[in-house]
């Protein structure tokens, strides 16, 4: 069996003392946690939302780290590792279609490695950690300025005992290519895995990082409560796409967040399929003129799963564009909930914002719920929403039928129709793991 350094259960300042010793981080980083902290004791947990009486803090074990070295070869890790990734196919996809792969076993990156034409071109693509200590002047301009602790409880919650997450630099003019990937695991009970990540596409730069996460099933509650932030430059193009696919007895809660300078853009590609609760709004900030942020995402709810998900679009400039497409299926008494929210500032024009909700319920049992909110203070900007929740329509599962379908082929005809909108969006590998995964738990 792997032998790992772990904490003891709880949260604790001795404990953030003992995880910044272990890492060897400067005075600063430490002081950051510790007032991080304090931030996290003085929040109250969102009452706003899904309920979160099961989460006990106490019992958490904040900070697990195997004993192996970061590996840039799969054959240095151990079978028990690499076997978590290679369930996920991850090895074989960094040979066939991704630039570089990063892979994070618990608290600790364990594999990272990026090829070579990108390394010579100076892309950055290391663990969060490794960023603070190899470029820690790079690493201190943008870690916490999009979502800073006192953003809410659980960002505060991240910054007293992050560990591990990508750190991604492209430099002005880079284009990568191919997509860079970073997969998450959990492989204990009772464990809160909080990596940062941080991805910078300088002017006329641009990339796409996708995002996996997977965890074991266990008794007792885990926590994901990872930080994104994402900084789009002049001109620059970011594309993140993050597929979860977490293990029923986690409880996924996140803050994601992102900034568009003049003519950049920001993707957000979205999927939900796993967790016992999540919440989560990735949210883009236009900052400045000619910026563009789009959201497509979908949620599937099954039985005793909460998908509290959504996104917001922040105009502060004129001649910014947004889109929010939001697609949901719940099934066996699962809830699906969408909050989106559009903000344009005052004096900006020439502003277009669109948002569209559509839910599927697939039973009796289940639930869906839209929770828009437009906030315009510009006569001068265009916002439109559009919403829909219903079942499955009984003339075109007839229809199907008529064709030859049984009634399980028509549903998921149907239901494969109706979550077009995010799947197109996927590589044609990942696209078939959706239709995959949909199939299976609906």
């Amino acid at each position: 069996m792997q032998d790992y350094f772990k904490v003891k259960s709880g949260l604790s300042k001795e404990i953030i003392a003992q995880i910044s010793d272990q890492k060897q981080e400067p005075s600063w980083m430490t002081d950051l946690r510790l007032k991080a902290f304090d931030t996290f004791l003085s929040k109250p947990l969102p009452s706003w939302g899904p309920d979160l009486s099961m989460l006990d803090f106490e019992l958490i074990c904040c900070y697990s780290k195997p004993f192996v070295k970061q590996a840039t070869s799969w054959h240095e890790l151990s079978c028990e590792v690499c076997e978590s990734f290679a369930c996920a196919n991850l090895p074989q996809a960094e040979k066939s279609c991704l630039a570089g792969v990063g892979a994070q076993y618990e608290s600790e990156m364990v594999y990272k490695n990026l090829r070579q034409n990108l390394t010579a071109q100076g892309v950055i693509f290391v663990d969060t950690d490794t960023a603070l200590r190899k470029y820690p002047e790079l690493f201190k301009k943008y870690f916490g300025q999009l979502v800073p602790p006192s953003d809410n409880k659980f960002a505060a919650l991240n910054a007293a005992f992050w560990s591990g997450g990508s750190f991604l630099y492209v430099p002005p003019g880079i284009h990568v290519e191919l997509p860079l990937q970073t997969y998450f695991t959990i492989n204990s009970a009772q464990l809160g895995q909080f990596e940062r990540t941080i991805i910078i596409a300088d002017t006329g730069s641009s990339v796409e990082y996708i995002e996996g996460c997977s965890a074991q099933k266990y008794n007792g509650v885990s926590l994901h409560a990872g930080v994104v932030e994402l900084y789009a430059h002049e001109d620059a193009h970011i594309r993140y796409t993050t597929i979860q696919n977490w293990s029923p007895t986690i409880y996924n809660l996140v803050t994601k967040r992102a900034v568009a300078y003049r003519h950049g853009t920001v993707e957000w590609i979205d999927g939900n399929f796993g967790s016992g609760i999540t919440m989560k709004y990735p949210s883009v900030i236009l900052k400045e003129e000619g910026a563009k942020g789009l959201l497509v995402s979908l949620s599937t709810a099954g039985k005793c799963q909460v998908q509290d998900t959504g996104g917001s679009m922040i105009h502060q400039a004129s001649k910014t564009r947004s889109h929010i497409v939001s697609k949901s299926l719940s099934e066996d008494g699962g809830q699906a909930l969408f909050r989106g929210t559009v903000c344009c500032k005052p004096g900006i024009e020439d502003a277009k914002a669109f948002m569209q909700c559509d839910s599927l319920i697939l039973d009796n049992e289940s639930r869906a719920q839209s929770i828009p909110k437009i906030d315009a203070e510009s006569d001068k900007v265009s916002i439109s929403h559009e919403a829909s929740i219903g079942a499955i329509d009984k003339e075109q599962l007839f229809y199907c039928m008529s064709r030859g379908l049984n009634v399980q082929e028509a549903r998921a005809l149907i239901i494969g129709g109706f979550i077009d909108a995010f799947v197109k969006e996927l590589p044609m590998e990942y696209a078939i793991e959706i239709n995959r995964l949909i199939s299976k738990d609906l």
